[in-house]
């Protein structure tokens, strides 16, 4: 059984944590996001935290947020956590008003296939924000 909760990412414990899930799931990959920026949530199994997302005002479309950072810890790989954070970020972005929310992969077919699955669909942004390589995803939210 997992549970996911809304977190204060001011609060030292859970800035640790985020810090943590996210140097265990995108190792160097990815640079430490600021988690004092956006709304951030933790995934737990029991007490311990298993994943995370946060979500931020997008600086790439109009109204919108940048769904900045999503990882799940391997060994829970399957359950589909991806997915359910995916939904409380579209959840919180309704409820303020936003038109829509975006976001990246590079090299990552499965998370690739999860945004698919959660009904975001490929765009061209006119800014490119990331790798030549980088697939760029929105999804409308009415």
């Amino acid at each position: 059984m997992y549970r996911i909760r809304i977190v204060d990412a001011s609060e030292d414990d859970v800035a640790d944590t985020l810090a943590d899930l996210h140097q265990l799931t995108f190792f160097d990959a990815a640079a430490m996001p600021e988690f004092d920026l956006g709304v951030w949530w933790l995934a737990y199994h029991g007490e311990d935290a298993v994943a995370f997302a946060g979500v931020v005002p997008s600086t790439h479309v109009r109204n919108g947020g940048y769904f900045s950072r999503v990882g799940v810890l391997q060994r829970h790989w399957g359950h589909g956590l991806q997915r359910r954070l995916m939904r409380v970020v579209e959840a919180r972005g309704r409820r303020i008003g936003w038109d829509s929310i975006v976001s990246d992969t590079t090299d990552n077919a499965v998370s690739a296939n999860n945004f698919i699955q959660a009904g975001y669909r490929l765009f061209e942004p006119e800014t490119p924000w990331a790798w030549a390589h980088t697939l760029y995803w929105r999804k409308w939210l009415h």
